[in-house]
């Protein structure tokens, strides 16, 4: 298989922990696997983008501007920075749910993620999610990472195997979360289902 993968968002919402098992769970199917983080502001709340190349054909860690068959996007801004890299005929998973930054808070601009949602919709093939409406129903925003790895696994765009990736989330979180996170992830492989086209 050969897949370029990036996971972008922002620091605090698990995009790298994301990436990591995207990354092992390719690498248990047998694949040869370069990922590598490239981060904004070293604190809670900065850029954080992730790449993952799967495959023989991929000799650097860091995806080409217009390569990414797949792009997941934390926040809609983050989604929006990245979307040069997606080629033609890949796919976004975009989570709608903005994180203000703090520029925002000081100058009140308005932000609310809706421009950036209409630009994403007009410009490529994307499949949306509301994390606010999640989390609601997770009853915690710490396992929304988890869910959208399942809507990942459960649309068919990565290739992937279910589980190969539920193997790798009970090696990378804490045993006390095993459970949740597998919730989560299931939650999200059904909506995931909604939009694969072969099911």
């Amino acid at each position: 298989m050969n897949k370029d993968i990036m996971v972008c968002g922002v620091g605090g919402q698990g995009t790298v922990l994301a990436s990591k098992i995207i990354a092992a769970a390719a690498m248990r199917e047998g694949n040869t696997v370069h990922s590598a983080e490239t981060i904004g502001m070293a604190q809670r709340g900065g850029s954080v983008t992730s790449h993952i190349r799967v495959g023989e054909q991929s000799y650097s860690p860091l995806v080409p501007p217009g390569s990414a068959d797949i792009i997941i996007a934390f926040e809609p801004s983050e989604a929006v920075r990245n979307i040069a890299y997606l080629k033609a005929g890949g796919i976004a998973v975009v989570n709608t749910s903005p994180v203000r930054p703090v520029t925002e808070s000081l100058h009140n601009t308005g932000y609310d993620g809706s421009k950036m949602v209409e630009f994403l919709k007009e410009n490529c093939s994307c499949i949306f999610v509301d994390s606010d409406e999640i989390n609601e129903k997770l009853g915690s925003a710490k396992f929304f990472n988890v869910f959208l790895l399942g809507v990942l696994a459960g649309s068919g765009k990565s290739g992937i195997g279910k589980d190969s990736l539920t193997a790798e989330i009970k090696k990378f979180v804490p045993e006390k979360f095993i459970d949740v996170n597998l919730a989560a992830f299931e939650a999200g492989y059904e909506k995931g289902t909604e939009f694969n086209a072969d099911k």
